[in-house]
């Protein structure tokens, strides 16, 4: 079991960490990193001289380190937020950390490099104080409840080795505790904690005075990993972008019987990507890869192995400019040939316009058998009584939003089944009939919706009001409309520095003081500021016209219809130069930044997390044609 608070003693020889200890006869530990040479050592001597502590603080776990300019930096939790219980065991959210740097100095540094890590330390502090953290000293997190079972005992592992790498979020960070624990013979694994991004929520409630746990678990991957706009598709190794396993679990609270039911998420497994361009709707690019068939099937092989067999719903338009990727999934599936995949294609805006989602249900009716054999896991006590046999993929263009209505209609689906199984719920009744947890039930799926989405786009999710209330409503839309504007806002503007967080965080890339800065301020093109300075003046002109207006009306509207048509003019100009404006990843390790370095000098046609790495051979496909990098430019 993972150490739940320590104290840390931050001296200028060295950082101490001591476990507090509840039982005194407990064998005591301490883990010391020293400040001047970054050693670390377990029980080492420097605690017995309680004279050489500067400053005590008490930590709640260690996230574990990171290296930047002036060398490593120490992460610890330092409050955390009670989500409730799984399996008996406490469940917490982050709430406040710390990030420490374990050298005394940073006089060696260089102005720049001084600099960037100011802006370092700003990505990971907003990136860890997000509220999207969580953790548990014993339960493993990272696995869902039928991996858990199937594992059975684990000759007591510690929870670091049980744990999924796939949502093991700070296993970069504990990298060096990991190495010295499996490679230099010193344990440290009570001080190895993970640390899983996504979702938890955990309720209880009574039905028939049966009372039950209704927890909801979605846990993201870490593999291709980032925003929007800058993670799109698939890479060589059949991982998507935005991949997120949901799990909805039920414990019945005065017996040991647990239900749950799995479902995925993830982007559609090509390499395509959109250009991010200060352009609304950026235009999708699907990319004649060399390497789509062999990558698509590593993903659906990998997904098979971990899941069963594979329901692929995919919820993007037939229509419009969704539809280039929409046929290359499907004559992907086709090729592959794989009996142990279904894919259905569901036209979720047309099938449910004019806000008829009720007709969610010809979905259902589609996967009707697929789901009857899918099942459950039922567990009673550690007996398997049943078992999931596959998974049911689904996926948008982004996988938030209409993803997330239909994966919560499955999940009342099951969660039917299940309570009625196990004794809570009559044979007549179904969790819309009781009020109060199908209220309850509407708005933690509400909740998961807006945390998988304000992850990956910035925003709440869409189609909320749905989701809480079963009903699409016009105060929904209007406030979908503002998540569409700040998604704009965020996705053009402003996620290039949390790719660039995710790609710190997670080890994608890595601080090397010897190389160039990536931040060193670079000149740019005299209209990225001649051009907005030009609309500030029109803006001026058409207030001074309204301030002080001509001699007649007409003038003054003919006035003022000019000066809007300037500002049409400048901004159709701007859009020419789409990505002189936009903010792009800057850290040039990342497979991102590697391409949309290449499309920031036109070079390509387009950018996201999909060609890998600088000097690829990229070609690429729109509605079915090659388009060639220069021709893509000059039709931007």
């Amino acid at each position: 079991m993972v150490y739940d608070a320590l104290h840390l003693y931050i001296s200028n020889d060295a950082f101490t960490f001591e476990p507090i200890y509840a039982d005194p006869s407990t064998k005591r530990e301490t883990l010391v990193i020293s400040r001047d040479t970054g050693l670390i050592t377990l029980n080492a001597p420097q605690t017995a001289n309680p004279n050489r502590q500067e400053e005590v603080i008490t930590v709640l776990g260690i996230i574990g380190l990171i290296h930047l300019n002036a060398g490593d930096h120490i992460a610890v939790i330092t409050h955390r937020y009670k989500v409730g219980k799984l399996g008996g065991k406490d469940v917490y959210k982050i709430v406040g950390h710390r990030v420490v740097p374990v050298r005394k100095s940073r006089l060696h540094l260089s102005e720049q490099q001084m600099k960037d890590d100011d802006g370092y330390m700003k990505m990971l502090n907003q990136l860890l104080g997000s509220g999207f953290f969580y953790f548990s000293y014993d339960y493993d997190l990272t696995n869902s409840l039928q991996r858990q079972s199937e594992r059975g005992e684990v000759d007591n592992k510690p929870i670091w080795q049980q744990s999924d790498e796939r949502f093991f979020w700070n296993r970069h960070m504990q990298k060096k505790l990991i190495e010295h624990t499996t490679q230099k013979n010193m344990d440290m694994s009570n001080f190895i904690l993970p640390i899983m991004c996504g979702f938890i929520q955990i309720k209880h409630d009574i039905i028939n005075e049966k009372s039950f746990t209704y927890a909801l678990v979605s846990r993201r991957s870490v593999y291709r990993a980032g925003t929007r706009y800058h993670s799109r598709g698939i890479d060589d190794q059949g991982n998507v972008s935005n991949f997120v396993e949901t799990e909805s679990i039920v414990y019945l609270d005065d017996a040991n019987i647990k239900a749950a039911y799995v479902q995925t998420r993830g982007s559609i497994p090509l390499y395509w990507k959109q250009v991010v361009n200060a352009r609304y709707q950026p235009k999708l690019v699907v990319e004649a890869h060399e390497k789509t068939a062999e990558s698509f099937r590593k993903h659906f092989d990998d997904q098979i192995g971990r899941y069963g067999n594979q329901v692929v719903v995919n919820l993007i338009n037939t229509k419009g400019y969704e539809l280039p990727v929409g046929q290359e999934f499907a004559r992907q599936i086709k090729n592959l040939n794989d009996s142990r995949i279904h894919y259905v294609h569901f036209d979720f805006h047309k099938e449910c316009k004019n806000m008829r989602w009720d007709r969610i249900s010809v979905l259902i009716d589609q996967i009707q058998d697929d789901l009857d054999a899918q099942g459950y896991l039922l567990l009673d006590g550690k007996t398997a009584k049943r078992k999931q046999s596959s998974v049911v993929r689904t996926n948008c263009m982004d996988c938030l939003d209409r993803t997330n209505v239909v994966q919560s209609v499955l999940a009342r689906r099951v969660l039917n089944i299940q309570l009625k199984e196990i004794g809570v719920l009559r044979a007549d009744q179904k969790v819309e009939d009781t009020d109060k947890f199908e209220g309850m039930f509407k708005h933690l799926w509400a909740d998961n919706a807006d945390a998988i989405s304000q992850q990956y786009s910035g925003t709440g999710a869409l189609k909320t009001d749905y989701t809480r209330t079963g009903k699409r409503t016009r105060a929904g839309a209007f406030q979908d409309l503002q998540n569409s504007i700040i998604r704009y806002v965020k996705n053009n503007y402003l996620d290039g520095a949390r790719q660039d967080a995710f790609d710190l965080f997670l080890g994608n890339y890595l601080v090397d003081p010897t190389t160039a800065s990536p931040y060193k301020p670079v000149a740019k093109p005299a209209h990225t500021f001649l051009l907005p300075i030009a609309i500030v003046l029109c803006v001026m002109m058409i207030n001074f016209t309204i301030l002080v207006p001509p001699q007649s009306a007409t003038a003054k509207y003919l006035e003022i219809a000019f000066w809007i048509g300037v500002i049409g003019v400048i901004l159709r100009v701007m859009l020419q130069w789409g990505t002189d404006y936009v903010d792009l990843p800057k850290l040039s390790g990342s497979p991102a930044a590697a391409v949309e370095f290449e499309v920031a000098k036109g070079d390509v046609g387009g950018v996201g997390r999909t060609a890998g790495r600088k000097g690829d051979a990229i070609q690429m496909t729109e509605l079915g044609n090659i388009v060639h990098p220069e021709g893509d430019r000059k039709n931007d």
